[in-house]
């Protein structure tokens, strides 16, 4: 059964892009209608489980699983796809570097670029092998450069094959253009690596208090809304009522129960712009910050329930015992 059907037309496109860009040679719609299929079997196991436990509308748990699921899916893909990415434009430089020397040493176009596909070029090598397959079997070297750059979603390395293009069609020299283009590659990376380390005190601010600062003041907020209203709660009401005072002290009527799933709903929020953002700012592309998701979650939700655990044990009980 075919599930990608059901998928909406632009996220589609998007998962496919994705899957070709992380390398994945399955079938694309075999592997998509897998996950959500795995997807699925997930929900439904822990909307049981959660219904169980809180008693909540297995329907909306279910719904909401699978919606997480398939975040946290789309969120890995596009992470892989990324880093992938990224490693072929690392080494785009030693390629063009190779090919320039090969055409130095006498060789033709043709054999200077499948002779530059090397094992250490991985996984760029898959894609200079698939256009010396192309070259190889007839295809003018010009649309194959073109069908590369289409396959390679990093607007880098097309800018450089549409450059190599523009040097086949003028007919100048290529080997030093390469050349060229490569010493130049490196150095653009080396002022992005600056420009990172420039911008580091900046993510490791973000992280801070993303991880740190907010789970303690979330953590503390939550102890001292049960403190007031365990305090109200044994307020005689028509005492106080009766005293001319500027304001009035009566029970409130909101449970801890729901400033906890409130604090802990806004710390997940939080932590999954924020990694974006640190992504943004590192790097330039908020999906570099994907991987630092799943770690600021765990931290932020960790630190919460410390400071909640540590708190209740001097503030709540304290009281107790006090009144």
């Amino acid at each position: 059964m075919n599930l990608t059907k059901f998928l909406p037309r632009k996220l589609k496109e998007n998962y496919k892009k994705n899957l070709l860009n992380a390398g994945i040679k399955q079938d694309i719609e075999k592997y998509l209608t897998k996950f959500l299929f795995l997807g699925l079997i997930l929900s439904l196991f822990s909307s049981v489980i959660l219904f169980l436990l809180f008693k909540i509308a297995p329907l909306l748990l279910f719904i909401l699983s699978f919606f997480i699921l398939q975040i946290i899916f789309y969120f890995w893909i596009s992470l892989q796809a990324t880093t992938r990415i990224k490693k072929m434009e690392m080494l785009f430089p030693d390629f063009i570097q190779l090919m320039s020397s090969n055409l130095r040493a006498g060789m033709t176009i043709e054999q200077s670029f499948l002779s530059s596909a090397r094992p250490e070029l991985a996984p760029l090598d898959e894609e200079i092998l698939k256009t010396g397959r192309e070259i190889a079997t007839g295809q003018d070297i010009v649309y194959a450069f073109k069908n590369m750059s289409d396959r390679v979603d990093s607007e880098k390395i097309n800018k450089i094959i549409s450059l190599i293009i523009s040097g086949l069609k003028a007919g100048g020299n290529i080997s030093t253009l390469l050349e060229t283009t490569s010493s130049n590659m490196r150095e653009k990376e080396f002022l992005e690596k600056r420009a990172a380390s420039n911008v580091l005190m900046y993510v490791i601010f973000i992280f801070v208090a993303i991880g740190a600062g907010a789970p303690i003041l979330f953590g503390l907020s939550s102890i001292l809304v049960e403190i007031i209203i365990k305090l109200t709660s044994q307020l005689p009401g028509v005492e106080v009522t009766s005293m001319s005072l500027p304001f009035t002290l009566s029970s409130i009527g909101l449970s801890p129960s729901f400033v906890i799933y409130f604090s802990l709903v806004f710390l997940i929020v939080v932590d999954i712009i924020s990694s974006l953002v640190i992504g943004l700012v590192n790097k330039g592309d908020e999906r570099y910050g994907l991987k630092y998701m799943f770690p600021l979650i765990a931290l932020s939700l960790t630190i919460f329930f410390l400071v909640r655990l540590f708190l209740y044990k001097f503030l709540v009980e304290s009281f107790a015992i006090v009144s």
